[in-house]
């Protein structure tokens, strides 16, 4: 899971749109959905959109990313 701010201070976290998600991981957007709501990619909801914060992201594609050959 990903990790906050030592101090304990949510304002230091970067938060990302949905679409912001799907161009960094470059999927669309309806999977950035089944991530989070399957929860795999932890987010916060405000109002009636997400919003993932940039530590999840960047932990998530560390974890899935894996040597072939």
């Amino acid at each position: 899971m990903a990790s906050t701010p030592s101090s304990g201070d949510i304002s230091e976290v970067k938060f990302l749109t949905v679409a912001e998600v799907a161009t960094v991981m470059r999927v669309s957007k309806m999977t950035v959905y089944r991530l989070v709501h399957s929860g795999e990619l932890p987010a916060v909801r405000v109002g009636r959109s997400f919003r993932v914060p940039e530590d999840a992201v960047n932990e998530y594609l560390r974890k899935s990313f894996f040597q072939t050959g």
